[in-house]
C-alpha cells in the first residue's frame, strides 16, 4: 500500500527510524485524540510501532498482551468480515490518487469480544532501514457510525490529522540527521513470547560492508551471517552470541571480535555487539546489534604483538648470546693467560739460565708447547667466526680414508704414551677405502673428537676409534661412520643437550684443569654438516663418552701415485737474493735471522710503496723472490703486487712474489694468487713450510 500525491516527493524522503525514535513519537502522540501505529506496507504488513492508546482501544493492558492478542499485523487489528473490502478500498485510493489521506472505515473486535468501528487516516514514507511504511491515525467512531456527522466536523478532524503528520515528519528528519552521525551496519531480531526468532533484518549498511547489495543477495535469515564465520571463530561466536539470548537474567553482553568472509575482499575482522530487551519473565523481545569493521586496527594490533614477541625473543637471545660470550670471554681470558704465562715465565727464566743449555732447551721446549696451545685458542675463534659469516668451503678430492686414520693415530701418539693410555684403531669394515671428501675438514672433526677424549680421559683408560662402511644410497656412493669411543669422565645429560653450543663447556678450565674455548663441539658441529654428514654423542658420567660421524662420500678407486719430489734438502738457498716486506719490526728481526741463517741476502722494505721502489732500482741485480705482507700502511701488499706485475721491465714484472701474511684463510690465499702471486705462507712463520715453497718456487727457475 502507499500515499502519494501533494506530499509524494517528501513521501519518498529516505527517513532514518530506529527505537530511539519511539519515546519521542510516544510524546508526539500522547495529547492526539485516538490511537497511532507505524507498519509495513509489504509482505505480512507488520507492525513495528503501536501508541498506548491503541493499545487501549483493543481492550489490552499492554504491548505483549496487545502483541500476542493482534499478531502484530495490520490484518490482525481489522474485523475478519472487514478486512477483503478494506485493503481494496486503501488499494483504490492509492490508485485514484485523489486524496491527500488514505481513509477507511472498518471493524475491530475488542479482547473482551465487544465490537468497535473505527475510521482510520493513513500515510506514506519510504524509511532506513525499514523500508516502506504506512504512519496511521485512528479513531473510535462507534458513536459516530449510528448518527449523523457532520461534515464541517470531519474536515476539521482531517486537518488535525494532517498536521499531526507533518509534525511526525519534523521528527523523523531530525532523527535521521542522528542516525546519519552514528550510522554503522546493524542488525535487528524478533523473538515470540517463548523466546523463539520469528524475524531477523541486516541493514543495507552491515551488506554494503561485506559486498552484498540487497536482501536478495543477502536474505534476512541468521545463517546468511553465520554461514561467513571463520572456520575458527564459528563456534566460539555463537556461543557467545546464544548465551546472551538464553542469559534470562539479562546481565550477558554480547561484544566479540571474529573474521567473516565478505564478497569481495576475503576475510575481514569485525566487532560485533548486541543488546536485548526482555519481558518480565526474561524472555526476549528484540536483539539489536551493530557491526564494526577493525580489520585495520586489528592488524596494526597483531603486527605490534609480533613485533613485540620478537623483541621479547630478540631480548633472550641476546641475553643469552650475552651471558654465553660473558663467560666465553672469562673463559678466553683465563685460558690465554694461562700459556701467555707460560711463555713469558720459561722466557725469564730460561734469560737467567743461559749458562745451562739443557735447562733452557727445557724451557724452549715449554714455551713452544705453550705457543701452540695458544695459536690452537686463536684458530678455534677464527674458525668459529669463518663458519657462521659462511667463508668456508668443502674442498672435495680422492684421498685414502685408512691414511687418514693412521695419521691421526700419529698425531696423537705422544699424548697417548704420555698419559698411558690404550688406544685400539679398527679400520677393517671399510670395502672402499678410498673416497671423494675434504681430507682436511675431516681430519679436523675427528681430531676434534679424539682430543676431547685425550684430555678427559684419565691415565690408564682406553681410547678407540672404528671405520665402518654401509651401502649408499647410489651404487658410487658409501655411508661411511666413524666412531670414537673413550672411558673418560663423561658428560652430565643436562650437559648433553647443550654440547653443540658456542662458548659451551660443563666445566671451567679452573675446576677440570683441562684448558679450551668451549668451541671445539659447535665447530665440530658445523663441520660435520657442511660436509653433509650428522653427528651424534652418547655419554654417562664416570664411564665416557662416544662421537659417531656419518658422512655420504662418493667411492673412489686409488689415485695415481704422485711422482717422487725431490728432496728439499738438496735445494740450496745460499745466496739467494730476497726482498722481506713487512712493516713489524719485531717480525722483520725474526724472518731475516731464519732466511739468513739459511743463506739467503735479504733486504727489507717497511710498505708496500717502499718495495716498489726497491724493485725498480734493481735491474742490474734483481731479486730471486719477494715475501710480502699483505696488511700495511702507505700501500698494501695486494697494491705493491700489481703495481710490480705490471712494470714495463718483463724481468722485474715476473718476479715471484710470495704472501706471508696473519691472513691465513683459504680466502686469503684465493685473494693473492688472484692478484698475481705464486704462494701464500701463514703466520706465524712455519719454518719448514717456508724453507719448502721457497725451494719449490726457486727450485723450478722462476727467479
Amino acid at each position: 500500500m502507499g500515499f502519494m500525491r501533494k506530499h509524494e516527493q517528501r513521501g519518498r524522503q529516505a527517513l532514518i527510524l530506529s527505537e530511539q525514535a519511539f519515546p519521542i513519537i510516544e510524546q508526539i502522540t500522547a495529547g492526539m485524540p485516538g490511537g497511532f501505529f507505524i507498519y509495513h506496507a509489504d509482505g505480512d504488513e507488520r507492525l513495528i510501532y503501536a501508541n498506548q492508546a491503541l493499545i487501549h482501544m483493543y481492550g489490552c493492558e499492554s504491548l505483549e498482551e496487545f502483541r500476542e492478542y493482534t499478531g502484530y499485523t495490520f490484518s490482525g487489528l481489522v474485523h475478519p468480515e472487514d478486512l477483503a473490502a478494506t485493503e481494496r478500498n486503501i488499494k483504490e485510493q492509492i490508485a485514484a490518487h485523489d486524496n491527500d489521506l488514505d481513509y477507511v472505515k472498518y471493524r475491530i473486535v475488542r479482547k473482551d469480544g465487544t465490537v468497535r468501528w473505527i475510521e482510520d487516516y493513513g500515510h506514506f514514507v519510504h524509511t532506513e532501514p525499514y523500508g516502506d511504511l504506512f504512519y496511521v491515525f485512528v479513531e473510535d467512531a462507534t458513536e459516530k457510525h449510528f448518527q449523523a456527522i457532520d461534515d464541517a466536523h470531519t474536515a476539521q478532524l482531517a486537518q488535525e490529522r494532517l498536521e499531526a503528520l507533518e509534525a511526525l515528519e519534523h521528527e523523523t528528519t531530525a532523527l535521521k540527521l542522528v542516525h546519519e552521525i552514528l550510522s554503522s551496519g546493524m542488525w535487528t531480531m524478533e523473538f515470540d513470547r517463548q523466546g523463539q526468532m520469528i524475524s531477523v533484518f541486516w541493514s543495507q549498511d552491515f551488506r554494503a560492508m561485506i559486498g552484498y547489495k540487497d536482501e536478495e543477495d543477502f536474505p534476512n535469515v541468521l545463517n546468511s551471517w553465520s554461514d561467513l564465520l571463520h572456520p575458527e571463530d564459528h563456534d566460539r561466536v555463537l556461543q557467545q552470541y546464544y548465551a546472551a539470548i538464553n542469559d534470562y537474567t539479562g546481565k550477558s553482553m554480547y561484544n566479540v571480535e571474529y573474521r567473516l568472509l565478505t564478497k569481495d575482499r576475503g576475510y575481514r575482522w569485525f566487532q560485533a555487539t548486541g543488546k536485548l530487551s526482555r519481558r518480565k519473565d526474561g524472555t526476549p523481545i528484540t536483539y539489536v546489534g551493530m557491526f564494526v569493521d577493525i580489520t585495520e586496527r586489528k592488524e596494526t594490533s597483531e603486527q605490534l604483538q609480533e613485533q613485540h614477541k620478537l623483541l621479547e625473543e630478540a631480548l633472550v637471545k641476546a641475553q643469552r648470546a650475552s651471558q654465553a660470550k660473558t663467560m666465553f670471554l672469562n673463559n678466553m681470558s683465563h685460558d690465554i693467560r694461562t700459556p701467555m704465562n707460560a711463555i713469558i715465565g720459561f722466557t725469564n727464566l730460561a734469560a737467567t739460565h743461559l749458562d745451562d743449555r739443557e735447562l733452557v732447551r727445557s724451557y724452549l721446549d715449554k714455551i713452544s708447547a705453550s705457543s701452540s696451545h695458544l695459536l690452537s685458542l686463536i684458530n678455534d675463534v677464527l674458525d668459529m667466526s669463518r663458519i657462521e659469516s659462511g667463508k668456508v668451503v668443502i674442498d672435495e678430492m680422492p684421498c685414502s680414508l685408512p691414511e687418514v686414520l693412521r695419521h691421526l693415530q700419529s698425531m696423537i701418539q705422544g699424548d697417548l704414551e704420555a698419559k698411558k693410555l690404550n688406544f685400539h684403531l679398527d679400520d677393517s669394515a671399510l670395502v672402499h677405502p678410498y673416497a671423494v671428501c675434504d681430507r682436511l675438514r675431516l681430519n679436523q672433526v675427528l681430531l676434534n673428537a679424539l682430543s676431547n677424549a685425550l684430555k678427559f680421559t684419565p691415565s690408564g683408560g682406553h681410547i678407540s676409534v672404528s671405520a665402518v662402511e654401509r651401502p649408499g644410497d647410489t651404487a658410487d656412493t658409501g655411508i661411511y661412520e666413524f666412531c670414537i669411543r673413550d672411558t673418560g669422565i663423561g658428560m652430565a645429560p643436562e650437559f648433553l643437550k647443550h654440547i653443540f653450543e658456542p662458548f659451551e663447556r660443563e666445566r671451567t678450565s679452573t675446576v677440570s684443569g683441562i684448558q679450551g674455548t668451549g668451541l671445539g663441539m659447535s665447530i665440530t658441529k658445523n663441520l660435520t654438516e657442511l660436509m653433509k654428514g650428522q653427528i651424534t654423542v652418547e655419554s654417562q658420567q664416570g664411564q665416557g663418552s662416544a662421537f659417531t660421524f656419518t658422512f655420504p662420500f662418493r667411492i673412489s678407486e686409488a689415485p695415481d701415485a704422485p711422482e717422487a719430489a725431490e728432496d728439499p734438502a738438496s735445494q740450496q738457498l745460499t745466496g739467494k737474493r730476497l726482498l722481506l716486506v713487512e712493516d713489524n719490526e719485531l717480525n722483520q728481526e725474526i724472518a731475516v735471522t731464519i732466511l739468513e741463517e739459511a743463506g739467503c741476502i735479504v733486504e727489507v722494505a717497511s710498505d708496500g710503496a717502499e718495495a716498489v721502489e726497491k724493485v725498480c732500482r734493481s735491474v742490474s741485480a734483481p731479486y730471486d723472490l719477494v715475501l710480502m705482507d699483505i696488511q700495511m700502511p702507505v700501500m698494501d701488499g695486494i697494491e705493491a703486487t700489481k703495481a710490480i706485475r705490471a712494470l714495463a721491465d718483463p724481468r722485474l714484472a715476473r718476479l715471484p712474489i710470495v704472501a706471508m701474511t696473519a691472513n691465513a684463510f683459504e680466502e686469503d690465499r684465493q685473494r693473492v694468487l688472484s692478484a698475481g702471486m705464486n704462494g701464500h705462507l701463514g703466520k706465524p712463520i712455519d719454518v719448514k713450510k717456508l724453507f719448502a715453497t721457497l725451494q719449490s718456487i726457486l727450485g723450478h727457475g722462476q727467479a
